[in-house]
This record gives structure tokens, sequence and C-alpha cells, in this order.
């Protein structure tokens, strides 16, 4: 086994939301009578914490607007958030990954009570050993997730990966010291994504599985 511990983003690389979190952006832009980022622009967003997102996809946001731009982008995100599915072929390769003694954890920019809600939603719960939220601990591409994790398993780097699909994810990974696998189905585009050299860019949860049972 050369990867003991594997660490998987949340949005856009288990669960099909990042068009729901960029509609989510939008709207909430909208509401407040803000500029309406593009789907571009708040599609890049996806990954970091709540706050670093709204600052990047809104940059003219005053601070006095800030509190309402989170409660109007959390109102749109969870009244749809229930009906967001998972990719096909997760449950399985989760299943697969950790009968074969994989440690399986989750480093996500969501907040931990969203985190919470979005695993009892997919019932992926059982799956997963430990997790790491963006409020408590730094937002990607800080290590701190990765540093945490790895600590608690007693995991060196070497012997652990993390799979996610967008450039924070992979950043984290390198400013960790970790290899990164880019799934490039979800957030940020294939070619941004290479950029940052990545192990692999695998297009569906089926190519992921068959990299993993053969390389990890």
């Amino acid at each position: 086994m050369k990867y003991e511990l594997i660490v998987f983003d949340w949005d856009g690389t288990l669960l099909d939301s990042a068009a729901a979190i960029v509609q989510a952006i939008q709207a909430a832009c909208r509401d407040l009578d803000l500029p309406v980022p593009d789907d571009a622009r708040a599609r890049h967003v996806i990954g970091l914490g709540l706050a670093d997102a709204m600052r990047h996809a809104v940059p003219d946001l005053a601070p006095e607007n800030y509190q309402a731009m989170v409660e109007r982008y959390r109102f749109h995100y969870l009244s749809g958030d229930h009906e967001l599915t998972l990719f096909a072929g997760v449950p399985d390769m989760l299943a697969r990954l950790q009968a074969a003694g994989h440690m399986l954890a989750i480093a996500t920019g969501k907040s931990r009570l969203g985190l919470e809600r979005a695993l009892d939603h997919s019932g992926l719960r059982p799956y997963f050993m430990a997790s790491r939220c963006a409020d408590e601990c730094h937002s990607k591409p800080h290590p701190q997730m990765l540093e945490e994790l790895m600590a608690e398993f007693g995991v060196a780097a070497v012997a652990t990966v993390m799979i996610g699909d967008t450039s924070h994810d992979l950043l984290m990974a390198r400013n960790a010291g970790v290899d990164a696998l880019a799934v490039t189905y979800g957030a940020h585009p294939h070619d941004h994504l290479l950029e940052h050299a990545p192990l692999a860019a695998l297009g569906s949860i089926a190519e992921l599985d068959q990299w993993l049972k053969t390389c990890a």
C-alpha cells in the first residue's frame, strides 16, 4: 500500500455541487444589489473557506455587507442542498478503499455544520475516519488541514495523497509535501489543474477508482 491516508475534498470531488454553489453566490449578489460574478469567477472560489470565497468572488464587497452576503449565500445553497447527488460510483469506490485498509479523510472548504449536514444527507459518514473544515483551520491552500490529519493518524506525507477538483486542493497538497490527484469533472477546468502538476488528472469517478486500484 503506497498511500495509507487518502484525503478527499468534498464539493466538486465527491458531491456534484459546483453548479449549486455558483448559483447561490450569484443569487446572493443579486439579493444585495452587488455585482454578480460570472460563472468562471464564482467557480474559482469553490473550495476556499466561506470568508475567502466571498472576498474573491465579490472583491468590492464592503465589510458592513459581509455578514448579509454570507447569510444570503447560505439561504440559497441550503434551500436546495438536499437535492444534490454524489457523483456516480462514489460509495462503491469508498467502500473498496476502506476494505483495502486505507484510512479515508476529508479536507473541505465547508463549515463543520455544513459538512455534518452533507455527511448525513449523503450517507457517506461511515467511510471517513476524520475530517477538517475551513472554520476549524486556515483556508486552503494553507497546509494545516493536511498537517493535522497526518498528525492525527501518525502518517507521513509520503504515505498521504490529496484528491480534489480545484487548484486550492493541489496547492494545499504541495504546501504540505503531499502527492495530489486532480479530478476534472468539478469546479476548475482541466488546463488550470494541469498547471499545478498533479500525479494525474482524472475525468470521472471510474477513472479515479481505477487509478487508485493500480497506484494506491
